[in-house]
């Protein structure tokens, strides 16, 4: 991939003012509209790019694009599958209503097709860690989801706080792969009975994971084969038994913890 020699941008370097625009027409933007410029984000450990998107008479709109050329190979998950499984898991918190996970769409980039993410204007100084202690509630959706989601690389700074004080989760690019181990840094669940909201959204979902439902064949076109399954399979223990799982600080620990 070639080196991009412009000046790096990210999430913590930078203020970039979105348009208030709903989903749907954001995940419209953020497929279709032209990129017109990209700077290399200096955190992530794949490839990744902080995008402008133009949009016909408005302001334009600022996404997280991370090419498939871009994956680095890991031991446990097939190699150039990630993006499409940030994809996968906002359409799966679409369905369930939780966790905030920012718009996520695939497509052609300046380094090929890759998942498009919205840009969240977060506080540089918030993460998990920093948020915890007094808001603790707001982040059981998001582990939640990485329990059913089986995320393996649930890091305190992939939980972001915008200006408006809302909590976004991001980065789910090491999800649904039933082999690999869950990891995370939200200790504070571990054997807590899931909230019964939650709960009943899991139910609410169970029939559209249905492979003939809309989001059932999304989901096999997204993941790879058995996955969608053992995602139903995960569904339905967590529905029997709605209790966080006790995690091994030796094993269930991502690298880095931010």
């Amino acid at each position: 991939m070639p080196e991009d020699k412009r000046p790096p941008q990210g999430r913590n370097k930078v203020r970039l003012t979105q348009p208030d625009l709903p989903d749907g027409e954001v995940a419209t933007l953020l497929a279709t509209a032209p990129i017109t410029g990209f700077g290399l984000h200096p955190l992530g450990s794949n490839h990744v790019f902080v995008v402008k998107l133009e949009s016909a008479g408005g302001d334009p709109l600022y996404g997280i694009y991370k090419p498939q050329a871009g994956e680095r190979p890991l031991r446990d998950f097939p190699r150039g599958t990630l993006y499409r499984r940030e994809c996968a898991a906002y359409e799966l918190s679409v369905a369930l209503g939780w966790p905030a996970i920012p718009p996520t769409v695939i497509r052609e980039g300046p380094h090929g097709v890759g998942s498009v993410q919205l840009f969240i204007d977060a506080d540089p100084a918030a993460n998990f860690f920093t948020m915890r202690e007094s808001e603790l509630p707001a982040f059981e959706p998001v582990a939640a989801f990485d329990f059913l989601a089986n995320n393996a690389d649930r890091k305190a700074g992939a939980c972001l706080k915008d200006r408006a004080g809302k909590v976004w989760a991001i980065d789910q690019g090491l999800t649904f792969n039933p082999y690999a181990l869950q990891r995370t840094v939200m200790w504070e669940f571990c054997g807590e009975r899931i909230a019964d909201r939650l709960v009943e959204d899991m139910k609410r979902v169970v029939p559209e994971l249905d492979p003939r439902a809309r989001l059932g064949c999304r989901l096999e076109e997204l993941l790879v084969k058995g996955e969608r399954h053992a995602l139903c399979e995960r569904l339905e223990r967590i529905i029997a038994e709605p209790v966080f799982p006790v995690l091994d600080p030796n094993y269930n620990v991502p690298w880095p913890l931010v």
